[in-house]
């Protein structure tokens, strides 16, 4: 493996709180050096230099909310085909959810999913296993078994743990073995039929809504939970201001809480479904600009903690319907980066807090090597031009997959290289 040499870069490594103009050296797949100083330590022979021209280095992107399909539903995304979509979007580490046919909740199945991401993905995978088996709400899976095995999550996917004694010893099982239960949170019965935001504008589209209180009640509830057990508790995906709120009042009461957001729900708006357009069908479902505005807010002070995709493939069958029989998901590695700098461009929030959400944050989390620029750690990074313009484009998406939130949409800012382990990975 040669020696790659980043000259004139503008590097950022939120886990060194730098930000500064210099070059980042890369031997044998880890990071030697990274910052102004770092030339000050020669160069290794035979390098491959790049001229950077000023353009950013960033650690790689760590995105701890992707589905896909294999097993069981290849034809919408395999671990290759995502591995690709993710490198061309600057990720280089995803946490796999569970919910595949048969549901991830066994030591066989956790070892499938590494051993076909070691033969075919470009970037790194990483399973994450059910809490309960077959995502039933009942019997717990063996933490401690599918930890060991490389598990290094739990979760129920897209389902919601109804039973609060079942969570409740979840989360002390989970504490035991050291181990965070990430969960995304709506009751069922508020939920009911609905397929969008409650409000005027799902009246006006003459749709059933669901309110916001639908994920913020079972959320409070593993909150407190959360500080009964002593457990460590990630809530996957939050989408409104009264879940932000819960979230913050849990860490200020001594909890060991996280919390992640879309990038669906930063930077888009129930508006954006306009004439029933089935791509913006989501769960939770896209909520008012004030919801919005309140995500990016939450991000600013810490009250959330990280930015997901929240890749989640839908083929023409399960989207090419009328709004409320389609599918909820959208894919989104291509664009997570992209669609995250217009945070960055419109003075919402700064890049090095940005970073930090997409990439430091995550790593430190669910304990993954990665998400830092410092010497010795794994040579995970992207080569950015933050300012250049493109268009998202169907053709050009490498997801198997074409269901995208941003088809058509004015991006600022592109990949122009992924690097895993000190290899390049990804080219524009």
């Amino acid at each position: 493996m040669s020696a790659t040499v980043f000259q004139n870069a503008r590097i950022v490594d939120p886990a060194r709180g730098i930000d500064e103009r210099g070059s980042v050296i890369v031997s044998e797949g880890v990071i030697l050096a990274a910052g102004a100083g770092a030339h000050n330590q020669g160069l290794p022979e035979n390098a491959t230099i790049v001229d950077c021209q000023g353009h950013a280095v960033l650690p790689g992107l760590v995105d701890s909310r992707v589905f896909i399909g294999e097993p069981g539903a290849e034809h919408r995304e395999t671990i290759a085909s995502a591995s690709r979509a993710a490198a061309a979007g600057g990720v280089t580490s995803v946490i796999m959810m569970p919910d595949t046919t048969p549901v991830i909740d066994d030591v066989a199945l956790v070892e499938f999913v590494k051993r076909t991401a070691h033969e075919t993905a470009i970037v790194n995978v990483f399973p994450a296993a059910s809490v309960t088996k077959g995502f039933a709400g009942t019997e717990l899976s063996e933490f401690g078994l599918l930890h060991e095995a490389g598990a290094v999550m739990l979760t129920e996917g897209r389902s919601t743990i109804a039973n609060a004694l079942v969570m409740r010893r979840a989360l002390t099982y989970a504490r035991d073995h050291d181990i965070t239960i990430a969960h995304e949170t709506q009751d069922p019965n508020l939920a009911s039929s609905g397929v969008m935001n409650e409000g005027l504008f799902a009246s006006w589209l003459g749709l059933p809504g669901i309110p916001r209180e639908a994920e913020s009640i079972p959320l409070t509830r593993d909150l407190m939970l959360a500080g009964l057990t002593g457990g460590r508790y990630h809530a996957a995906k939050i989408s409104t201001a009264l879940s932000a709120e819960a979230i913050t009042r849990a860490k200020n009461a001594g909890a060991d809480v996280s919390a992640g957001v879309s990038i669906n729900h930063l930077t888009l708006n129930e508006n954006d479904i306009g004439d029933y357009r089935t791509f913006f069908r989501l769960s939770p479902p896209l909520r008012t600009e004030d919801d919005r505005l309140a995500m990016v807010e939450a991000l600013k002070t810490g009250a959330i903690d990280v930015v997901v995709s929240s890749h989640d493939p839908q083929d023409v069958d399960t989207k090419r319907l009328p709004f409320a029989e389609a599918e909820a998901g959208a894919i989104g590695l291509e664009t997570l980066l992209a669609a995250a700098l217009r945070l960055h461009h419109n003075g919402d929030l700064p890049l090095m807090r940005l970073v930090e959400c997409l990439s430091t944050a995550p790593a430190r989390l669910f304990g993954l090597p990665g998400g830092s620029l410092k010497s010795g750690a794994p040579a995970d990074l992207v080569l950015v031009d933050l300012d250049a313009p493109w268009i998202v484009r169907e053709a050009e998406i490498r997801s198997l997959s074409k269901n995208t939130c941003f088809e058509g949409a004015r991006m600022q800012g592109r990949v122009l290289q992924t690097m895993v382990a000190g290899r390049t990975v990804y080219t524009a």
